[in-house]
């Protein structure tokens, strides 16, 4: 043990001794654990906000929409599709045998939300939709009541109320029956709704929620472009439902056969395959970068320990002649080479741990640590100390501890 404790003195002196040398070798090894372990722990970042909040809808909820609910560049090939319809969601209700809780959604005003002296910014989302968007969004009652069919069908100027409206305008007082203006209408208060978590920076509470046929009413157009959401009767009829979905859906729009759907279905499923498919982007950046930087940090390694073994023949010499045997000084040079890897990935890790979770900071997530990617490397950066140290630690071993006591 004291020959080992020996060993890791003389290699620590050794690496202080040429400070400037140490820092620029290790500089390589930093960049490629930062990308790695930078990019890694983005991506749990990213991992764990989506199963926290991106989980907007329902388990067994499916989304009908013209466009993909996550698209990794533009929209620019789904723009020439024609527009799902309020028509579409009264004829897919109509028809539907498996689908439940049928609800539209559009976003009909962004508004200025008034109560007496009391206004909001004019940036409240104003949807419209009928009783089952609660479910199927996973938002709940705090206090009042959800719509009921007959308000719906009568068009009554009813409304639902997000939490930051109500916190906004009414932070100490009862909301319920009381009367909001806004675009020129006013709407009695029949529900207040619980808090949700945001989404991507989008406060998912800055919203009222008016009957859709209210909101035509008010604002017209039954051609606009809305989302349709259905419930399966349970998580294990969602393919099944999603089956009759698309069959109902190609039937209304008229889609030929042999051609490709017009719109778009996805559930909380489907949206995290194409979320996860973005993500190993994000992976494998980050590894290529990293591959290669340690590749190139590795090489530098090498190169900075045959200088070294240069510069310090001498003293290998004497080391030789007071009784260190080649074990002893094989030893010491791979110690160095694996000192300099794994200070220069504890660096790195710090490093890309606090980058990747600025991430988190700034999307209001909790803070993630990748555990099985710092083992990882660990294990990794000893590999490579062991890689590219062992060909100079031999050839240090090697020297002939006569020449070396000549060496000047």
């Amino acid at each position: 043990m004291n020959q080992y404790l020996e060993v890791i003195k003389m290699s620590l002196s050794a690496l202080r001794e040429n400070m400037l040398r140490t820092m620029l070798t290790m500089l390589a090894i930093v960049v490629g654990v930062f990308a790695i372990i930078g990019s890694v722990t983005a991506v749990l970042v990213l991992d764990t906000y989506f199963n926290d909040t991106l989980n907007v809808m329902g388990g067994n909820v499916i989304n009908i929409s013209k466009y993909p609910g996550v698209t990794i560049g533009g929209n620019s090939e789904y723009r020439n599709r024609n527009n799902i319809t309020f028509d579409h969601f009264e004829r897919l209700k109509e028809r539907a045998v498996l689908g439940r809780y049928i609800s539209p959604e559009e976003w009909f005003s962004n508004a200025k939300i008034s109560y007496g002296e009391e206004e909001t910014d004019p940036n409240v989302a104003v949807k419209g939709s009928s009783q089952h968007y609660l479910r199927n969004y996973s938002y709940e009652i705090a206090d009042g009541r959800n719509f009921t069919q007959d308000d719906v069908d009568k068009g009554r100027s009813v409304v639902l109320v997000g939490e930051t409206v109500r916190a906004e305008l009414f932070p100490n007082q009862n909301a319920l029956g009381k009367q909001l203006l806004f675009d020129g209408r006013k709407y009695t208060i029949i529900g207040l709704l619980d808090k949700k978590s945001n989404t991507l920076g989008s406060d998912n509470n800055n919203f009222v929620l008016i009957p859709y046929t209210t909101a035509l009413n008010a604002y017209g157009g039954n051609n606009r472009n809305i989302d349709i959401f259905v419930s399966a009767p349970d998580v294990r009829m969602v393919d099944a439902t999603m089956d009759e979905l698309i069959g109902l859906m190609r039937t209304i729009r008229k889609v030929e056969a042999g051609t490709e759907n017009d719109f778009e279905i996805s559930t909380n499923d489907s949206l995290k395959g194409v979320f996860e498919s973005f993500t190993g982007y994000l992976y494998l950046f980050g590894f290529i970068v990293g591959g290669i930087s340690l590749l190139g940090a590795g090489i530098g390694v090498m190169n900075i320990m045959l200088v070294s073994v240069t510069e310090r023949t001498r003293e290998i010499g004497i080391r030789k002649a007071i009784g260190a045997t080649r074990k002893m000084i094989i030893q010491q040079f791979l110690a160095e080479a694996i000192m300099i890897c794994q200070l220069g990935g504890l660096i790195g890790l710090l490093i890309g741990v606090i980058g990747g979770n600025i991430l988190a900071v700034f999307m209001e997530t909790q803070v993630v640590f990748p555990w099985s990617a710092a083992f990882g490397g660990i294990i990794g950066l000893t590999f490579i100390g062991l890689l590219f140290g062992v060909y100079p630690a031999v050839k240090a071993s090697k020297l002939d501890p006569i020449e070396s006591l000549r060496y000047e």
